[in-house]
Protein backbone atom coordinates (compact mmCIF):
# COMPACT_ATOMS: atom_id res chain seq x y z
CA UNK A 1 0.00 0.00 0.00
CA UNK A 2 2.81 2.15 0.97
CA UNK A 3 5.90 2.21 -0.72
CA UNK A 4 9.19 4.57 -0.03
CA UNK A 5 12.38 4.99 -2.41
CA UNK A 6 15.44 5.96 -1.78
CA UNK A 7 13.73 9.14 -0.18
CA UNK A 8 16.32 11.82 1.30
CA UNK A 9 15.57 15.29 2.92
CA UNK A 10 18.44 18.16 2.81
CA UNK A 11 18.14 21.18 5.28
CA UNK A 12 20.41 24.37 3.81
CA UNK A 13 21.47 26.28 7.23
CA UNK A 14 23.73 28.83 7.09
CA UNK A 15 26.56 28.38 4.84
CA UNK A 16 25.75 24.40 5.51
CA UNK A 17 23.90 21.59 4.96
CA UNK A 18 22.18 18.79 6.60
CA UNK A 19 21.21 15.91 5.59
CA UNK A 20 18.52 14.40 7.32
CA UNK A 21 17.32 11.43 5.67
CA UNK A 22 19.70 9.57 4.00
CA UNK A 23 17.86 7.00 0.87
CA UNK A 24 14.87 5.35 2.88
CA UNK A 25 13.38 2.56 0.93
CA UNK A 26 10.16 0.58 2.80
CA UNK A 27 7.37 -0.93 1.73
CA UNK A 28 4.51 -0.55 4.48
CA UNK A 29 1.26 -3.22 3.75
CA UNK A 30 -2.01 -2.46 3.80
CA UNK A 31 -3.63 -3.28 7.39
CA UNK A 32 0.08 -3.32 8.78
CA UNK A 33 1.13 -1.90 12.02
CA UNK A 34 4.57 -0.32 12.06
CA UNK A 35 6.52 1.12 15.33
CA UNK A 36 9.13 3.49 13.69
CA UNK A 37 11.87 3.92 17.07
CA UNK A 38 14.98 5.98 17.71
CA UNK A 39 16.86 8.90 19.03
CA UNK A 40 16.02 12.34 19.37
CA UNK A 41 17.43 13.72 16.17
CA UNK A 42 17.37 10.31 14.19
CA UNK A 43 15.00 11.72 11.41
CA UNK A 44 11.67 10.43 12.60
CA UNK A 45 9.27 13.18 12.51
CA UNK A 46 10.61 14.28 9.25
CA UNK A 47 9.96 10.73 8.02
CA UNK A 48 6.51 10.90 8.97
CA UNK A 49 5.87 14.61 7.52
CA UNK A 50 6.91 13.10 4.18
CA UNK A 51 4.68 9.88 4.16
CA UNK A 52 1.97 12.34 5.16
CA UNK A 53 2.45 14.51 2.22
CA UNK A 54 2.89 17.44 4.68
CA UNK A 55 6.44 18.31 3.65
CA UNK A 56 8.50 17.49 0.46
CA UNK A 57 11.39 15.05 -0.23
CA UNK A 58 14.55 16.54 -1.45
CA UNK A 59 14.57 13.63 -3.54
CA UNK A 60 12.55 9.74 -4.13
CA UNK A 61 9.24 8.68 -4.15
CA UNK A 62 6.18 8.12 -2.03
CA UNK A 63 3.71 5.80 -3.61
CA UNK A 64 0.19 5.20 -1.91
CA UNK A 65 -1.82 3.06 -3.48
CA UNK A 66 0.62 3.27 -6.64
CA UNK A 67 -0.01 6.97 -6.58
CA UNK A 68 3.21 9.04 -6.47
CA UNK A 69 2.05 11.82 -4.09
CA UNK A 70 4.09 14.15 -4.96
CA UNK A 71 3.57 14.37 -8.26
CA UNK A 72 -0.15 15.84 -7.60
CA UNK A 73 -0.91 19.28 -7.61
CA UNK A 74 -1.15 21.11 -4.21
CA UNK A 75 -4.98 21.35 -4.42
CA UNK A 76 -5.13 17.45 -5.31
CA UNK A 77 -2.72 16.55 -2.27
CA UNK A 78 -4.78 18.35 0.18
CA UNK A 79 -7.84 16.36 -1.15
CA UNK A 80 -5.92 13.47 -1.18
CA UNK A 81 -4.80 14.33 2.54
CA UNK A 82 -7.61 14.87 4.13
CA UNK A 83 -9.58 11.85 3.12
CA UNK A 84 -6.83 8.97 2.60
CA UNK A 85 -4.35 9.97 5.88
CA UNK A 86 -5.08 10.61 9.66
CA UNK A 87 -2.73 12.12 11.82
CA UNK A 88 -2.23 11.96 15.63
CA UNK A 89 0.20 14.25 17.31
CA UNK A 90 2.31 14.38 20.46
CA UNK A 91 0.79 17.35 21.40
CA UNK A 92 -2.73 16.62 20.23
CA UNK A 93 -3.12 20.16 18.13
CA UNK A 94 -6.30 20.59 19.30
CA UNK A 95 -8.29 23.68 18.70
CA UNK A 96 -8.61 25.81 22.22
CA UNK A 97 -11.60 27.36 21.27
CA UNK A 98 -14.02 24.81 20.47
CA UNK A 99 -15.63 21.29 22.29
CA UNK A 100 -14.46 17.91 21.52
CA UNK A 101 -17.17 17.19 19.15
CA UNK A 102 -16.31 20.38 16.94
CA UNK A 103 -12.49 19.73 16.74
CA UNK A 104 -13.64 15.88 15.41
CA UNK A 105 -15.30 17.54 13.09
CA UNK A 106 -12.87 19.64 11.65
CA UNK A 107 -11.70 17.35 8.71
CA UNK A 108 -15.32 16.57 7.65
CA UNK A 109 -16.22 20.16 7.66
CA UNK A 110 -13.16 20.80 5.39
CA UNK A 111 -14.01 18.15 3.19
CA UNK A 112 -17.45 20.38 2.92
CA UNK A 113 -19.45 17.27 3.98
CA UNK A 114 -22.99 18.79 6.03
CA UNK A 115 -22.73 19.77 9.58
CA UNK A 116 -25.64 17.09 10.54
CA UNK A 117 -23.26 14.53 8.68
CA UNK A 118 -20.25 16.03 10.24
CA UNK A 119 -21.49 15.99 13.64
CA UNK A 120 -22.96 12.43 13.75
CA UNK A 121 -19.75 11.38 12.48
CA UNK A 122 -17.68 13.12 15.46
CA UNK A 123 -20.12 12.18 18.14
CA UNK A 124 -20.10 8.29 16.95
CA UNK A 125 -16.23 8.49 17.25
CA UNK A 126 -15.97 9.89 20.42
CA UNK A 127 -18.37 7.69 21.65
CA UNK A 128 -16.16 4.94 20.84
CA UNK A 129 -13.03 6.62 22.17
CA UNK A 130 -14.96 6.56 25.61
CA UNK A 131 -15.71 10.15 25.78
CA UNK A 132 -19.55 9.96 24.91
CA UNK A 133 -20.09 12.25 28.39
CA UNK A 134 -16.92 14.84 26.89
CA UNK A 135 -18.58 16.12 23.85
CA UNK A 136 -19.16 20.28 24.88
CA UNK A 137 -16.12 19.80 26.67
CA UNK A 138 -13.30 22.28 25.36
CA UNK A 139 -9.58 21.11 25.34
CA UNK A 140 -8.56 22.97 28.33
CA UNK A 141 -11.16 21.18 30.13
CA UNK A 142 -10.10 17.84 29.48
CA UNK A 143 -6.99 15.71 30.70
CA UNK A 144 -4.21 14.90 28.40
CA UNK A 145 -5.22 11.27 27.95
CA UNK A 146 -8.62 12.52 27.14
CA UNK A 147 -7.22 15.37 24.69
CA UNK A 148 -5.32 12.77 22.94
CA UNK A 149 -8.37 10.59 22.71
CA UNK A 150 -9.99 13.49 21.07
CA UNK A 151 -7.45 13.95 18.77
CA UNK A 152 -7.94 10.22 17.64
CA UNK A 153 -11.03 10.40 16.53
CA UNK A 154 -10.25 13.80 14.92
CA UNK A 155 -7.93 11.77 12.88
CA UNK A 156 -10.50 8.90 12.33
CA UNK A 157 -13.35 11.31 10.82
CA UNK A 158 -12.58 11.00 6.88
CA UNK A 159 -12.21 7.07 7.87
CA UNK A 160 -8.08 7.52 6.37
CA UNK A 161 -6.75 4.69 4.65
CA UNK A 162 -3.74 5.13 6.52
CA UNK A 163 -3.11 6.49 10.47
CA UNK A 164 0.32 8.36 11.07
CA UNK A 165 0.76 8.97 14.94
CA UNK A 166 3.73 10.87 15.96
CA UNK A 167 4.83 9.98 19.44
CA UNK A 168 1.38 10.20 20.41
CA UNK A 169 1.86 8.73 24.05
CA UNK A 170 4.89 11.25 24.55
CA UNK A 171 3.21 13.62 26.62
CA UNK A 172 1.32 11.00 29.07
CA UNK A 173 2.45 9.08 31.72
CA UNK A 174 2.92 5.49 31.43
CA UNK A 175 -1.00 4.14 32.26
CA UNK A 176 -2.15 6.43 30.13
CA UNK A 177 0.08 5.78 27.51
CA UNK A 178 -0.68 2.28 27.68
CA UNK A 179 -4.60 2.85 27.44
CA UNK A 180 -3.62 5.11 24.33
CA UNK A 181 -1.80 2.34 22.78
CA UNK A 182 -4.26 -0.19 23.64
CA UNK A 183 -7.06 1.90 22.10
CA UNK A 184 -5.20 2.52 18.69
CA UNK A 185 -4.87 -1.06 18.71
CA UNK A 186 -8.71 -1.93 19.56
CA UNK A 187 -9.49 0.94 16.82
CA UNK A 188 -7.46 -0.85 13.72
CA UNK A 189 -8.86 -4.24 14.85
CA UNK A 190 -12.42 -2.79 14.46
CA UNK A 191 -11.29 -0.70 11.42
CA UNK A 192 -9.66 -0.91 7.88
CA UNK A 193 -6.67 1.36 7.60
CA UNK A 194 -3.15 1.07 7.99
CA UNK A 195 -0.84 2.09 10.63
CA UNK A 196 2.57 4.36 11.44
CA UNK A 197 3.79 4.60 15.18
CA UNK A 198 6.83 6.78 15.88
CA UNK A 199 7.56 5.98 19.74
CA UNK A 200 10.32 6.54 21.91
CA UNK A 201 8.65 3.37 24.02
CA UNK A 202 9.76 0.03 22.29
CA UNK A 203 8.16 -1.63 25.03
CA UNK A 204 4.80 -0.50 23.62
CA UNK A 205 6.65 -0.28 20.05
CA UNK A 206 6.85 -4.53 20.44
CA UNK A 207 2.93 -4.99 20.62
CA UNK A 208 2.54 -4.09 16.82
CA UNK A 209 3.30 -6.15 13.59
CA UNK A 210 7.03 -4.61 13.05
CA UNK A 211 9.39 -2.95 14.85
CA UNK A 212 11.80 -0.26 12.61
CA UNK A 213 15.03 1.53 14.47
CA UNK A 214 15.96 4.54 12.03
CA UNK A 215 19.64 5.88 13.22
CA UNK A 216 20.79 9.01 11.81
CA UNK A 217 18.25 9.29 9.08
CA UNK A 218 18.76 5.70 7.74
CA UNK A 219 16.52 2.55 8.47
CA UNK A 220 18.71 0.17 10.65
CA UNK A 221 16.23 -2.57 10.55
Amino acid sequence: MIEVTDLTKEFIRGHGRIEVLRGISLSIQRRERVAIVGSSGAGKTTFMNILGGLDHPTAGNVHIDGRDIFQLKASELDHFRNRTIGFVYQFHQLLPEFSALENVMMPALIARQSITEASDRAGMLLQRVGLSHRLVHKPGELSGGEQQRVAIARALCMSPRILLADEPTGNLDSETSREIFELLNELHEQGDFTMAVVTHNQELARQLDRLIVMVDGRLEK
